[in-house]
């Protein structure tokens, strides 16, 4: 622990530091006063994860993302599972069938061929079990000490149903906020990896596929048809579930209160943050959603996620409000309100 470095520190730095990728607030000015400047055009304005396109009449998704977890292999998973995992999910937080990935590869000289095999058959597992196809790639190779064994970046590209409609513009006053399972599991589970720290029982990454899940709840009201229950949902990753709520906040211009007690923290990640300092809203994620509901179908949806395997935890944790815009607020359980602020970088680096 006494190697430990922190990624976050003051916000004037001259230089890229860790915290510009812990995807806080570090990350967001990175992306506003470097890279949308240079880049403009009105489809990045959004500054979404996954950007929506009308092409030759037909609606698509897509979304790129670049991975550099260490370590390449963890508890219920590996970096070849995030490449197609991440991407994914990044599709179907718009609404979108994912449909066909890229894939680079990145590899530094010396690593053994043998990982890089394991990586590629983990890669192309999850790809199979997602529905996807890797359709195209590339590789390149950097120079002993200039890389950290692989890096993956994964492109994709899927379809977004007639009547899907899944923005932070839509989010109203009164929508209903649910969680579709325990937070925190993921950054845990890299940690106990990366710094051998034990916790009296081995905590699993929650990497998964998002887009059965999301299915099962857009079919809730009618959703093909046009009369879609959801207002907007968020993969809650780098900075965790805090990250994504202020981030949806902000975006859609409504207040959210959190019921801090409603929101599902597994017992051994509640240990583990205890015991390291950490709070469990601020510990990403790899196969959670965070969704908005309209009041009306919230019960419906629910139930919907609960039937799905990847769902079956699903709680609701708060609301949208009038109130405080762009602000989230948790209720704690001695009848206090605390504000959950946006984090400045990442608690922990490199999960994914």
């Amino acid at each position: 622990m006494l190697a430990w470095t922190c990624p976050a520190p003051l916000r004037d730095q001259p230089r890229v530091v860790m915290g510009h990728g812990g995807g806080g607030a570090m990350s967001a000015e990175l992306v506003e006063e470097v890279f949308a400047p240079a880049f403009g055009g009105p489809v990045l304005a959004g500054l979404g994860d996954c950007a929506a396109l009308e092409l030759g009449g037909v609606r698509l998704a897509f979304s790129t993302d670049s991975f550099v977890v260490r370590p390449l292999f963890f508890p219920g998973g590996s970096i070849g599972d995030l490449a197609v995992n991440g991407t994914v999910n990044d599709l179907a937080m718009s609404g979108a069938r994912p449909a066909y990935l890229s894939c680079g590869f990145i590899l530094e000289e010396g690593v053994e061929l043998a990982v890089v095999g394991r990586v590629a058959e983990a890669l192309g597992a999850a790809a199979r079990t997602a529905g996807v196809e890797v359709a195209t790639g590339d590789t390149k190779v950097v120079e002993a000490g200039h890389g950290d064994g692989i890096f993956i970046n994964t492109s994709g590209i899927g379809l977004i149903p007639k009547g899907v409609d899944l923005r932070p513009q839509r989010v109203v006053p009164g929508d209903v906020v649910i969680v579709s399972g325990p937070i925190g599991v993921h950054g845990v589970a890299i940690l106990s990896v990366r710094e051998g720290l034990e916790f009296g029982v081995e905590i699993e990454s929650d990497c998964a596929a998002l887009c059965g899940l999301v299915e099962a709840m857009l079919a809730v009201g009618g959703a093909r048809a046009g009369g879609c229950p959801l207002h907007v949902l968020r993969d809650p990753t780098r900075g965790g579930l805090a990250a994504a709520l202020n981030e949806l906040a902000a975006a859609s211009g409504t207040g959210v209160v959190v019921q801090e007690r409603a929101v599902p923290v597994p017992s051994a990640v509640a240990n583990a943050c205890a015991v390291l300092g950490l709070d469990p809203m601020y510990v990403a994620n790899e196969g959670k959603l965070v969704a908005f509901v309209a009041r009306e179908h919230a019960d419906a949806v629910l139930a919907a996620m609960r039937a799905h395997p990847l769902g079956r935890d699903a709680t609701v944790i708060g609301e949208t409000v009038a109130d405080h815009p762009g602000m989230v607020v948790a209720r704690t359980g001695l009848g206090g309100t605390r504000v959950v602020d946006m984090p400045l970088g990442e608690q922990l680096p490199r999960i994914c």
